[in-house]
C-alpha cells in the first residue's frame, strides 16, 4: 500500500486484480481493487448468481485498497464489482486490473491465471541481451489480427483468426517477406471493434476476441522462436467512457483530472488519465512493464504523445488551462514519460518504447537525464505527410514540390526516427497506398514501387501496414479481410515479390540500416534534379563507402535513355535490384568523368517510373608507402 501510494509498485499486477490463492486449506481466489472514494464495494459473479450480498469487501486502512477472498471462486469464473458512492449511486464495474475479460458484447471479468506458460523464446532473449538494438535493422508489419485475414467458417459470427492460427500463418508470412518486427494493434481489451483498439477498458487483459492470454502468449512465443520481435500498440493518453470501465471509477474522476478541460478529449469524447496521481501513474507504468514481464512483449508503440504532452492538443480557447509557468505543456506528462522510459531501462535494459509524435517536441528520443522524455525511437510523421504529399501528385507538378522528398534529411538524425505508412493513411477516405498513386493502372503499380525503393533508401526504420505490400486494392476496414486473393494477380504479387526483395535486402546489409553514425551514413549525388524528378544518393555504414549502395529513383513515367549518375570512385556497379520487372542483374563500369558533381559517372538507360539500386564496387586496399 505505501509503494502504491508513492508510484513505485512495479509489479502492481501482482496484488490487485484476482489472483488463485489458498486460504484456511481451502482454494479460490483473491481480489483487490482499488476505489478509495467509494462507501462499500462488493464482487458479483457466476459463483455468487451475481449477488454481492455475502462477498462484501474489505477496506484497507488509508490504501483506497479494497480486498476479499472468495473460497471456490476458479478460472474462468466472471465477476464483476459493485461499487456504491458517496452520492448513493451503485457501480458495476470490471476489474482494471484483470487479466482476462469476457467477449463483447459482455463486458464482465474473469478469473485467470497467468502462470505456468512455458515459454520457448530463450534464444531469442539471450540474442536480444547482447545487440544494441539502435545497430540493428528494424522493418515492421503492422497487424489488425482481427482483419489480417479471416474464416467464418470456423467462426461464423465474426471470422475471427484464433492467437494461435494467427501466430503459425503470421510467422510463416512475416518470416518468409523479411520483416523484423511485428506491430499489433488493439491487443488491449476493449468494448468497439471500431475503435482499433485504442479506446481500452482492460489494460492488463489481452483481448478475448482471439483467444485466451496463454494463446497470446503462444503467439509471442512463436514469433520470437522465429526471430521476429513483437511490439504492441499501448494507449496511455486515453480512455473511454464505457460504464464498466476506468472512468468515473468509484464515482469520482479517479483515473481522470477532474478538471474537464484537462480530463477530457472534446474531439475524442474520451477521459485522459490524471499524471498528477501517484497510484495512476503507478497503474500506467506497471501495465507497461507487465505486458514485458508476462507477455515478453519487446516494445510499446505509444499511441497519441503529442495529446499528451500539450495541453491545449483539440482545444479551442477556454477548453483548456494553462501549467504553472502560463504554458501550453503538460509537466505532469512529461514527469511520467521520464519515469516510465527511466525504469523501464533499468528493469527491462533491451525493451524500448516508441512514440507516436507527431509534433517537433525536442529531444523525444534523447534520455531524461539530458532533459529527453527518453524513447527509445519516434515515428517520423513530418516525413511521412511530405512523402504521401509528394508520391500522389501527377507528374507534371512533381518538380513543384520537390523539397517535399529532400526536406526530411535536413532532420534525418535529430531523432532515433521510424519511418511509417500506417493504418491512419489507409483509412477514412484517404485511400489506398496504390490508389495514392498517380497515373494509368499501370503507372499506378510503378508509382507504388518507386515510392517504396524510396523510402527504404532513407535513414530510419521501416514500419508499412498490412496489405501496402501487395498493392491492397481498398481502403482498410476493420470489419472484413485483407483482399488476398489479389495476390494471384500479376501487378499485386509482382509489388509483394518486390518488396520482399526490399525487405530481404534492407535487413541483410548493414549500409541500409546503420543509423548511429548519423550523416556518415547518407550522402545525396543529387538532390537537385526537380526538373526530372529524379533522385540520386548514396548509403553506407560509413565514408569510406564499404559495401554502399547507390539508389536512383525516378518518379515521373518519362524514359531516360541517356541518364548518368554519378559515384564517387572507379570499379564496378552491380545492379542489383530495378523496380522494371523484365530487369535482370547486370555490371556497369563507371567511367571518368565529372557527373553530379563526382568524378565518375554511371550511364544507364532509366525507364519511366523506375528505380534502381547498385551495388558499390568493394573498397580497395591501400598501397605500401614503398610502393
Amino acid at each position: 500500500c505505501y509503494l502504491f501510494g508513492n508510484g513505485t509498485l512495479y509489479k502492481i499486477y501482482e496484488k490487485l486484480g484476482a489472483h488463485p490463492a489458498k486460504a484456511n486449506g481451502k482454494k479460490g481466489t483473491y481480489f483487490a481493487v482499488w476505489a478509495p472514494n467509494a462507501v462499500t464495494v462488493s464482487i458479483i459473479g457466476e459463483f455468487n448468481d451475481w449477488s454481492g450480498y455475502n462477498h462484501n469487501m474489505n477496506r484497507i486502512e488509508n490504501s483506497g485498497i479494497w480486498e476479499l477472498f472468495i473460497p471456490g471462486v476458479k478460472q474462468g469464473d466472471m465477476y464483476k464489482y459493485v461499487i456504491v458512492t458517496s452520492s448513493g449511486q451503485t457501480l458495476y464495474k470490471a476489474d482494471p486490473f484483470a487479466f482476462y475479460a469476457e467477449k463483447r458484447p459482455g463486458n464482465a471479468s474473469k478469473v485467470y491465471d497467468i502462470e505456468g506458460y512455458k515459454w520457448n523464446d530463450e534464444e531469442w532473449k539471450k540474442a536480444k541481451s547482447k545487440e544494441n538494438y539502435y545497430e540493428m535493422p528494424m522493418s515492421i508489419y503492422e497487424v489488425h489480427i482481427g482483419s489480417w485475414k479471416k474464416d467464418f467458417d470456423k467462426d461464423p459470427e465474426d471470422g475471427f483468426y484464433n492467437y494461435k492460427r494467427a501466430a503459425d500463418e503470421l510467422c510463416e508470412y512475416v518470416t518468409d517477406m523479411g520483416y523484423t518486427h511485428v506491430e499489433l494493434m488493439g491487443i488491449a481489451e476493449h468494448p468497439f471493434d471500431g475503435s482499433w483498439g485504442y479506446q481500452v477498458t482492460g489494460y492488463y487483459a489481452p483481448t478475448s476476441r482471439y483467444g485466451e492470454p496463454k494463446e497470446f502468449m503462444y503467439l509471442v512465443d512463436k514469433l520470437h522462436q522465429a526471430g521476429i520481435g513483437v511490439i504492441l500498440d499501448w494507449v496511455p493518453a486515453h480512455f473511454p467512457r464505457d460504464a464498466h470501465g476506468l472512468a468515473m471509477f468509484d464515482g469520482t474522476p479517479l483515473f481522470e483530472y477532474a478538471d474537464t478541460r484537462k480530463g477530457e478529449h472534446p474531439d475524442w469524447g474520451t477521459k485522459v488519465f490524471d499524471y498528477a496521481k501517484t497510484e495512476v501513474i503507478n497503474f500506467l507504468i506497471g501495465n507497461a512493464l507487465f505486458w514485458v514481464d508476462k507477455y515478453h512483449i519487446d516494445g510499446l508503440r505509444v499511441d497519441a504523445v503529442a495529446s499528451m504532452l500539450y495541453l491545449d492538443y483539440g482545444r479551442n480557447d477556454g477548453q483548456w488551462v494553462r501549467n504553472i509557468h502560463g504554458g501550453n505543456e503538460n509537466l505532469e506528462a512529461i514527469e511520467f514519460f521520464k519515469h516510465l522510459s527511466s525504469i523501464l531501462k533499468q528493469m527491462y535494459p533491451n525493451a524500448y518504447l516508441i512514440a507516436e509524435e507527431s509534433t517537433a517536441w525536442p529531444n523525444v528520443t534523447k534520455a531524461p537525464e539530458d532533459d529527453g522524455l527518453g524513447f527509445s525511437f519516434k515515428w517520423n510523421m513530418g516525413w511521412m505527410n511530405d512523402f504521401l504529399q509528394y508520391v500522389k501528385l501527377d507528374p507534371y507538378f512533381k518538380k513543384f514540390n520537390h523539397n517535399n522528398m529532400t526536406f526530411g534529411l535536413t532532420y534525418a538524425f535529430s531523432e532515433n526516427f521510424i519511418l511509417v505508412i500506417s493504418h491512419d493513411e489507409v483509412v477514412h477516405l484517404k485511400c489506398s497506398m496504390l490508389n495514392k498513386m498517380p497515373g494509368y493502372p499501370e503507372d499506378k503499380f510503378k508509382n507504388l514501387k518507386t515510392a517504396y525503393t524510396f523510402m527504404f533508401g532513407h535513414p530510419g526504420r521501416k514500419l508499412l501496414f498490412m496489405g501496402q505490400e501487395f498493392a491492397q486494392l481498398a481502403e482498410w476496414s476493420e470489419a472484413k479481410s485483407l483482399d488476398w486473393y489479389l495476390i494471384s494477380e500479376h501487378a499485386h504479387l509482382d509489388v509483394k515479390e518486390y518488396v520482399k526483395k526490399l525487405l530481404h535486402l534492407y535487413k541483410e546489409n548493414p549500409a541500409l540500416y546503420t543509423e548511429t553514425k548519423g550523416y556518415d551514413t547518407f550522402e545525396w549525388i543529387n538532390c537537385n534534379d526537380a526538373d526530372r524528378s529524379i533522385f540520386s544518393f548514396i548509403r553506407r555504414v560509413d565514408t569510406d563507402y564499404k559495401d554502399g549502395y547507390v539508389f536512383v529513383c525516378n518518379f515521373t513515367p518519362i524514359d531516360r535513355d541517356d541518364y548518368m549518375v554519378g559515384v564517387p570512385k572507379p570499379g564496378n556497379y552491380k545492379l542489383v535490384l530495378s523496380t522494371r520487372e523484365e530487369q535482370k542483374e547486370i555490371t556497369i563500369k563507371a567511367e571518368e568523368g565529372e557527373c553530379d558533381g563526382m568524378p565518375y559517372r554511371v550511364k544507364y538507360p532509366l525507364a519511366g517510373c523506375e528505380s534502381v539500386i547498385f551495388k558499390m564496387p568493394s573498397v580497395r586496399k591501400s598501397r605500401k608507402k614503398n610502393e
